[in-house]
């Protein structure tokens, strides 16, 4: 039996780290790994990405898409999510399942810019839903099971109408 002092690493599981620069006895002296003259043997280099004049590739190829500034980041959760919540008791079902429930219960980590319900999933349990956005399919889904969709407006389009 071994004891907590007598505990070590395996034989060659670390390795020294080459020390540059540190006399030519060490196989990384003198240049130390960088060759002889020129700009890339000195301090303060930064050309990734230079072509030796040539335009560069980056430079060369067109751009392409488009970030869309004003989409929403949705924080999006299935039917059958919380169908599993329910079922472990960390959601109420006769209460109205708000965005806070669904963070509080431990099924989203924050909300985004809104809760968006996916039709994803079984759900068995009648339920209130105040939520952000809801696809057709949650929706058909959660009113099939006889419960019901309540839609909020989302961060973002509620600072549009505040302004």
């Amino acid at each position: 039996m071994s004891n907590l002092n007598d505990i070590k690493d395996n034989a060659g599981s670390r390795k020294k780290r080459m020390r540059v620069g540190r006399g030519i006895g060490s196989g990384k002296g003198k240049t130390g790994g960088r060759g002889v003259k020129g700009q890339t043997s000195r301090t303060g280099v930064a050309i990734k990405g230079f072509e030796g004049g040539q335009m560069p590739i980056h430079r060369r190829l067109p751009k392409r898409g488009f970030h869309n500034i004003f989409a929403l980041d949705w924080n999006e959760v299935s039917l059958g999510r919380i169908q599993t919540a329910l079922d472990a008791g960390k959601l109420d079902a006769k209460a109205t399942i708000t965005q806070a429930a669904l963070v509080e219960a431990g099924v989203l980590r924050r909300v985004k810019a809104g809760v968006r319900v996916l039709g994803s999933g079984e759900l068995t349990a009648k339920v209130t839903l105040e939520v952000a956005h809801a696809t057709k399919s949650a929706v058909e889904a959660i009113e099939k099971a006889g419960g019901k969709v309540t839609l909020l407006a989302s961060k973002a389009e509620a600072g549009e109408t505040a302004a």
